[in-house]
């Protein structure tokens, strides 16, 4: 801190050690730390020296866990399992869908062909979204376009040329 007459007055360790760790909080470099905080730059870096070469905590290593916790802590993210019903309104047959299998953490479902022409068919439907039903199973809509084109037979059409109108009149070139 300055004094009336301009000099600057000795702070202790602690000072320095409050302002270098919200120095290393801010998103300022150095220099502009100090003309915020009013303080002087070759004193700051000299206690930024002193307090680099103490011996630091070893950083926490966060474990991998193959699995989540045993009991649920927050909500899933992932959508449910089962179609959307509106209320009052239950499934005729327990196979009255196709199995959604549950996804796991960092692995891909593996829906059968069964399945999938099954979530096609219900997005074929008139008045049905191709974007609800993906929803729905918890899909992305690119993965329906891509089934569609992977399972639908090509469609050919059997094409006759002929000289003659669908009315009966010769056609002349």
């Amino acid at each position: 801190m300055a004094d009336d007459n301009g000099a600057w007055a000795r702070q202790g360790e602690a000072f320095w050690r409050a302002h270098h760790e919200a120095w290393k909080r801010s998103d300022l470099n150095q220099r502009q730390y100090c003309e915020a905080e009013g303080i002087p730059l070759k004193a700051f870096g000299n206690w930024r020296q002193q307090f680099r070469a103490e011996p630091q905590p070893p950083e926490r290593k966060l474990l991998y866990r193959r699995r989540g916790l045993s009991p649920p802590l927050s909500p899933r993210l992932s959508p449910p399992l089962s179609p959307l019903l509106s209320p009052g309104t239950y499934p005729s047959s327990p196979a009255a869908g196709p199995v959604v299998p549950r996804p796991r953490e960092g692995h891909r479902r593996r829906f059968s062909e069964a399945d999938k022409r099954q979530i096609l068919d219900q997005a074929a439907q008139d008045g049905t979204s191709a974007a609800e039903v993906a929803r729905r199973y918890g899909i992305d809509g690119r993965v329906l376009r891509r089934w569609k084109q992977e399972l639908a037979p090509p469609a050919f059409v059997t094409v006759e040329i002929s000289d003659v109108a669908p009315d009966g009149e010769r056609l002349t070139p």
